[in-house]
C-alpha cells in the first residue's frame, strides 16, 4: 500500500512544544493531514513512556495504534473521509554534545525501535549518561558513534537516522559544529547509517549535488512541535504497513517513493544572515563580507544553501540514477491565509480548511492529488489557481535565514488586490456553518 509517514515529531514533554502534543491530538491531526504512520517522539521521557504504555496497543509488526476506546472517540470527531486510524512508530530525537578532533560537536539524531522492550533498553543505557526527565529531546554528553552503538545493541531492528543534516547549529553536516561527511561522524559504525533527514531548509535536488550523500536514502519529516504542524514534510512509502518493511525500504530503496518537502526557501536556515540586524545574504555576498554581518560586524549564521555549496561536487540539476522523486508543498492553511488576507491560525482560515477537508479529503490529498477543477469547485477559483501553481512549482519565494522562517506565496504582489473575485473567494454561505471540531475529546487522558 502507498502511505505517508511523519517520523520526527515531539510530545508535550519536549521544550517549546504545545501542551496538545498528546497521543489523541497527534492521531487526530495525522488522520486529517493524511499521515498513516506517525512517530511517537520522546520515548526516553518517563512520563511520555507511561503514556505510550497505557494508550497504545500493538498493531502490525513493530507498529502501534491507540487503544480501541480512545481511537473510536478520536475518529468520531473527524470528517468521514479522514477516518483512517494512524499507526505509531516508537521514536525519539537525541541531542549529543561532545568533543572530537579538537572541536565541540553538536549533532541531533533520530532513533527508532520496533518494540517497547527495545525502547526501554535504549532508555536504560542513556539514563546512565544524563537526565532524561528534563526534556523529551534530551541533551547528552555522548559521542554520536557511541549513541549509534547503544541503538544497535537494543534490538536487531533498531536504527538511527541523522536529523535535519544541514542545520547550522545541531546537525551532522552543520556549518557550526558538524562534520564534512556523515561517515566521519559515526566512525567505525558508519556502515549502519542508511538514511538521512533532509530538514526543512534543503531538499533532495540540493542534496543531489553532494555525491557522498548518494549512499543514503533521503527522508523528510515535519519535526512538529504542535499537532497542526504534522505533514509539513513527510516520506512516502509503497510497502506493507509494517515497521520492518519501512526500515527495509530505507535500506534498499525498494518501496521508497520519495518525500513531501517544504520549498527549501521556507526553512529558517536556508540563506546566510544575521536576524538581529535584519541581514539576509546569498553565499557569494557572505564571502564578500568575510563571513561577518555588514551592519554590526559579528559572524553571520552560515545557512544550509551555503553549506551545501561548500560540500557540493556536482552542479545543481544533477539527479543520481535511481533517486526517488519529491514533491514541494505549502501547508493548506498558509495558502488559504494568503488568499483571504488573515492569519493561518485565524478562525476564518480554520473554518474554511475544515470545510475543504470535509468535502475533499485530507490536506495532503487536496494539495497533491485532488483534481484542481474539483478544488476550484469546492474552494473557489483562486484556490484552484493556487493549487495549480503549487503543483507546477511556480511560486514566489522569500527565503528564511538565521532562525527566521521564509515565506512562499502563490500570487505575485498586487495580484490578489487586483482580483475583483478575491473577497468572494468562497461561495456565499461557505463560512456560515459551525466551526469544525479541531480537537479530539480527552478520552483516556
Amino acid at each position: 500500500m502507498e502511505f505517508h509517514a511523519d517520523l520526527h515529531i515531539h510530545s508535550k514533554y519536549s521544550r517549546a512544544c504545545s501542551k496538545d502534543c498528546d497521543l489523541e491530538h497527534l492521531a487526530w491531526w495525522a488522520a486529517r493531514k493524511g499521515i498513516e504512520v506517525v512517530g511517537t517522539g520522546d520515548f526516553t521521557h518517563p512520563a511520555w513512556r507511561e503514556q505510550l504504555r497505557t494508550k497504545l496497543v500493538p498493531a502490525e509488526p513493530g507498529l502501534f495504534r491507540l487503544t480501541p476506546d480512545i481511537e473510536a472517540e478520536v475518529l468520531r470527531t473527524l470528517p468521514p473521509a479522514c477516518r483512517n486510524p494512524p499507526r505509531f512508530m516508537l521514536s525519539v530525537e537525541i541531542s549529543t554534545i561532545y568533543k572530537r578532533g579538537e572541536r565541540t560537536r553538536k549533532v541531533h539524531h533520530l532513533l527508532y525501535a520496533p518494540a517497547m522492550e527495545a525502547a526501554e533498553a535504549i532508555t536504560a543505557d542513556l539514563a546512565r549518561i544524563g537526565n532524561l526527565a528534563s526534556d523529551g529531546r534530551p541533551i547528552l554528553g555522548l559521542d554520536s558513534r557511541d549513541l549509534l552503538e547503544i541503538t544497535l545493541a537494543s534490538d536487531p531492528g533498531s536504527y538511527l537516522v541523522p536529523a535535519h543534516v544541514w542545520t547550522p547549529w545541531f546537525a551532522v553536516l552543520g556549518s557550526k559544529s558538524g562534520f564534512d561527511a556523515v561517515g566521519d561522524c559515526y566512525a567505525d559504525l558508519a556502515e549502519n547509517i542508511f538514511a538521512v533527514e533532509t530538514g526543512l531548509s534543503s531538499d533532495p535536488e540540493m542534496n543531489w549535488t553532494v555525491s557522498s550523500l548518494d549512499a543514503y536514502t533521503q527522508v523528510s519529516n515535519s519535526d512538529a512541535h504542535s499537532p497542526p504542524m504534522l505533514a509539513r514534510e513527510a516520506t512516502r512509502f509503497d510497502t506493507d504497513l509494517d515497521y520492518y518493511a519501512v526500515r527495509r525500504a530505507l535500506e534498499t530503496g525498494e518501496g521508497f517513493r520519495g518525500t513531501v518537502e517544504f520549498f527549501p526557501e521556507e526553512g529558517k536556515y536556508h540563506l546566510d544572515g544575521h536576524r538581529k540586524c535584519g541581514v539576509r545574504l546569498e553565499p557569494e555576498a557572505t564571502r564578500d563580507h568575510g563571513g561577518n554581518c555588514p551592519v554590526c560586524g559579528k559572524p553571520l549564521t552560515v545557512g544550509v544553501s551555503h553549506r551545501v555549496f561548500e560540500l557540493a561536487d556536482r552542479p545543481l540539476g544533477h539527479r543520481p540514477a535511481g533517486a526517488a522523486g519529491f514533491t514541494s508543498l505549502v501547508p493548506l492553511p498558509e495558502i488559504v491565509s494568503e488568499i483571504v488576507g488573515v492569519g493561518p491560525k485565524s478562525k476564518r482560515v480554520r473554518q474554511e480548511v475544515g470545510r475543504l477537508v470535509g468535502e475533499l479529503g485530507s490536506e495532503l490529498d487536496i494539495l497533491a492529488t485532488v483534481p484542481a477543477d474539483e478544488v476550484a469547485r469546492v474552494g473557489g477559483t483562486l484556490l484552484g489557481e493556487a493549487v495549480t501553481r503549487l503543483r507546477a512549482g511556480t511560486v514566489v519565494r522569500e527565503a528564511g535565514y538565521d532562525g527566521e522562517y521564509g515565506r512562499i506565496h502563490m500570487f505575485e504582489p498586487g495580484e490578489l488586490a487586483a482580483a475583483d473575485s478575491a473577497p468572494a473567494l468562497f461561495d456565499a454561505g461557505d463560512l456560515a456553518g459551525p466551526a469544525p471540531t479541531t480537537r479530539p475529546a480527552a478520552t483516556g487522558r
